[in-house]
Parts: structure tokens; C-alpha cells; sequence
């Protein structure tokens, strides 16, 4: 699989990104953005699937990620850097429009890319995140405060906390501890505990993916190391700041929202699906549609890899016909 993907660097916004590429390049332009802790191949199905009905598919590994440059101070990881990145590899590829898809961090990247440049985005798609308008008066930091110290997001606030407690365990564990993550509730500690000792390995491998394709996640980031992965999310409250410009705007763009209805936070009279049925996310987000994938966990591109192929290429055709 995915045996034909080309990769190659890219200079953008004065980093080098590795990026893969499959299809023929006079297709239209679709670019895949991952999340954490992933890099481009967590795309591969998609990169085959889109391709093979001709659309151009590019994937980067983030910076920070992979093969893609690492800067050491999370103050290089803001929504101003990554949509520039993104924009930067919109313009390497001559393209004025493209289509956009982004799971978990990738989505607030494609959420922001929609709010600051929705001239350069034909149609988005987003996995597992939908969009939050930005509260006004209350910072992401203090938010999380509520759930406590055992907070995934908080313990990644400190720089080197996370990085030592996953140097406890090998790659290939922390890429299962996270990949394989079937819980429905908010990743939280008990305390005195670090998130990485918490969350369990499944006894077997589930037969979406196999021993071996998550051995290449754990070389990737054996070699890169999690800090700048770490660092978009200590970046969240300069987000914040960053977005205040765009306090109540809305995302004009249309837009395909996929997640699987077992996602982290997803369950429970407070979780993400009330939230997505409601109708804040389609005030703010009016051209939309919306779909929830029955048994889907968080990597839900990979888990439910034919369904959610279909699904975004049902949402590329239809855009494509209506130009």
C-alpha cells in the first residue's frame, strides 16, 4: 500500500516540509492535514483512494512531525504559523482554490485556515473536531483547569513533563497507547499519575491496522522525538489571542463534518455529540453536513477507512459539479 507515493521537501513559510504525494498532478488539489500523534501516513488509505479517482493528494507531515522541520520553542507552533504553512503549500502547487481535509489538530488547522483564508479553500472536511466559536472571556488553559491535573492537554502544558514520562515506555507503546484509544470519556488521569502510565494497551492489535504499520509511526517519532508535536498544544492560549479578530465569525466555506460516534469526550450529557447535534455548530458552521460513523473511535480515517474514503469523495464530487 501506498507503494507509489512520492515524497519530496518543500520549502514553505521558511521551514521544509516533507510531504506525500500521489495522482495526477492536472487533478484537483486535495491536501490531507493529520493530527496527533500521527504524520502523514496516517492518510494512506485516503492517499490511494482519492488518487485513484483522480484527484492530486498531498499529505505533509506537520511541522514538527516526521521528516517535516522541528522548531524547539512552542511560540513556532500558532495557528498564524501552521495555516502559513499551509498557504505556502497551496501556493508551491500553483493552486488558487483547494480542497482541505483535517483530523484532530489538522482540523483546528483547516477550521482556522476556513476563518482567515476562506478564499483558498474549495470545500473542508473535518474528522473528529468540530468548531468551537472562541469564548470570549475564558482561555483554553483555565478551561481545561476543570478537569484537573490529569488532564491530557494540561500535562502537555509544561515543556519537557509529557516528553519524560513517554521516555518510560518505548515508541512502539506510546503509538499504541494512543492510536488504539477506545474510550468515549475525556482523557484524565487519576492523580498523581502522568497520562501516558494511565491509558492501556489492548491485549490484540484491532484489524483496521497491524502490528507493522504502527512500527512506522514509532520510527518516525523514535527519530523526530514528541516536542513538537507537544508544542501546538502549548501553544493553545497564544491561539486564543491570536483568534480574537475573529470572535464570532463565521466559517462560510462548505464544509463535511465526519466523526465516529465512540470518539474521546464524545459521550455523556457534556460530551463533543451533544454539542455536534446542537445548533451552535451550525450557526456558526451554516453550510454543513454532517456525519456520524456508527462504532467509530478517534483515528476514524484509518478505523473506518472505506467509509470515510467514500465519504469525503461523495463531498468532492459534489463540489465539483457545482463550480
Amino acid at each position: 500500500m501506498t507503494s507509489s507515493v512520492r515524497e519530496k521537501k518543500i520549502k514553505t513559510n521558511g521551514i521544509w516540509l516533507n510531504v506525500a504525494e500521489k495522482g495526477d498532478e492536472e487533478g484537483p488539489l486535495v491536501l490531507l492535514l493529520h493530527g496527533f500523534p500521527e504524520t502523514w501516513y496516517s492518510w494512506r488509505h485516503q492517499i490511494d483512494f482519492l488518487s485513484s479517482h483522480g484527484y492530486h493528494v498531498v499529505a505533509p507531515d506537520l511541522r514538527g512531525y516526521g521528516d517535516s522541520d522541528s522548531l524547539p520553542s512552542h511560540e513556532s507552533y500558532t495557528v498564524s504559523h501552521l495555516v502559513a504553512d499551509v498557504i505556502g503549500l497551496l501556493d508551491h502547487y500553483g493552486t488558487t482554490q483547494a480542497f482541505v481535509a483535517g483530523h484532530d489538530w489538522g482540523a483546528i488547522i483547516g477550521w482556522c485556515l476556513c476563518l482567515f483564508r476562506p478564499d483558498r479553500v474549495k470545500g473542508f472536511i473535518s474528522l473528529s473536531v468540530p468548531y468551537f466559536p472562541r469564548d470570549p472571556k475564558l482561555k483554553p488553559s483555565d478551561f481545561f483547569k476543570i478537569f484537573g491535573d490529569g488532564l491530557y492537554i494540561t500535562q502537555f502544558q509544561k515543556p519537557g513533563r509529557a516528553e519524560a514520562a513517554f521516555a518510560k515506555h518505548d515508541c512502539l507503546s506510546v503509538m499504541k497507547k494512543f492510536l488504539l484509544i477506545t474510550r468515549t470519556d475525556y482523557l484524565v488521569a487519576p492523580p498523581d499519575t502522568e497520562i501516558i502510565d494511565h491509558l492501556e494497551i489492548p491485549s490484540t492489535i484491532p484489524d483496521w491496522i497491524t502490528e507493522e504499520e504502527i512500527q512506522v509511526y514509532a520510527e518516525k517519532f523514535q527519530r523526530s522525538g514528541f516536542t513538537g508535536p507537544l508544542n501546538y498544544y502549548r501553544s493553545m492560549d497564544m491561539n486564543w489571542e491570536i483568534l480574537a479578530p475573529w470572535q464570532d465569525s463565521k466559517i462560510v466555506v462548505p464544509t463535511k463534518f465526519i466523526a465516529g460516534d465512540k470518539d474521546i469526550g464524545y459521550e455523556g450529557p457534556n460530551g463533543t455529540m451533544e454539542y455536534v447535534k446542537g445548533e451552535v455548530f451550525k450557526i456558526f458552521v451554516p453550510n454543513l453536513e454532517i456525519v456520524v460513523i456508527e462504532g467509530g473511535h478517534h483515528f476514524i480515517q484509518q478505523e473506518k477507512s472505506e467509509q470515510v474514503s467514500q465519504e469525503i469523495l461523495s463531498f468532492l464530487n459534489k463540489l465539483s459539479k457545482t463550480e
